[in-house]
């Protein structure tokens, strides 16, 4: 089940039901989230329809730092034993087709296209073999860095964490293998990201253990699962996307903020 968040117009935000050829949405009452899923009756092309981050996040964001074996190689090292978690503002958020903008403060932005877990109900210490039954869905992500201020500041708050930075999108697969989906990213068309969500160093369920250890994950919250290797600046003006198989495909614009 495809599962978007929409508006029509200047109309409220929605939620709908996507057709598997992604072009048809059947509206629902209410936050799937929290209620269950009642058709409304109306439809709509996608066309049609602005598309929304499927989920803002009530609570946080969980990035994961080096979890593909070959990103951590072009990064300089090895991928820690552990995961490697960092925190991103819900305030990073945005949806397909929004533009990311680059800030005054860096010079060097790049794009990580990852898989996206949707946590679906409140939970702790969740035993990995137990993760499936907290898991809400998956979407796309684009865990866009400052790669420069990611250096100079020797944590990763501020370059992962600017407004506009968490594309999420187009909608949340809730039917998903997340061990075996191609995930590729294009600049301006070009691929530049072809992997594997099987490469993971540490899978979904692990990482759901490892977060849930240190963190209450609320409905909402969104787990990032790291980046094959392929990294790359993008400058202004350029279009990203970033397809997982299975889910679909996630395209934001870039521009520059000067003032």
């Amino acid at each position: 089940m495809r599962i978007a968040r929409f508006t029509v117009g200047d109309g409220d935000p929605a939620y709908g039901l996507v057709d598997g050829a992604g072009e048809r949405l059947a509206e629902v009452a209410g936050d799937p989230l929290y209620q269950r899923i009642d058709l409304t009756g109306t439809t709509y092309d996608v066309a049609d329809v602005r598309l929304l981050a499927p989920v803002i996040p009530r609570s946080k964001v969980i990035g994961i730092g080096k979890n593909y074996h070959d990103h951590a190689a072009e990064m300089g090292g090895a991928a820690p034993a552990e995961p490697l978690m960092f925190l991103i503002p819900n305030t990073a958020v945005i949806g397909p087709g929004d533009p990311v903008v680059m800030p005054r403060q860096s010079s060097e932005v790049h794009y990580e296209g990852e898989l996206a877990v949707v946590i679906g109900r409140l939970c702790k210490d969740v035993a990995a073999e137990d993760a499936a039954a907290v898991i809400f869905g998956y979407t796309v992500a684009n865990d866009v860095t400052a790669r420069d201020l990611q250096r100079g500041d020797g944590q990763w708050s501020r370059a992962k964490g600017f407004d506009t930075f968490c594309p999420l999108g187009p909608w949340i697969e809730t039917d998903l293998d997340p061990a075996g989906q191609q995930l590729t990213t294009r600049l301006d068309g070009e691929v530049v990201q072809d992997g594997s969500t099987g490469d993971m160093v540490h899978g979904v369920a692990a990482l759901i253990a490892h977060a849930s250890a240190a963190f209450t994950l609320l409905p909402g919250d969104v787990i990032l699962t790291g980046t094959p290797a392929g990294v790359g600046p993008v400058a202004a003006g350029q279009r990203v996307e970033v397809e997982i198989d299975g889910i679909g495909v996630l395209s934001n614009p870039f521009v520059r903020r000067e003032t």
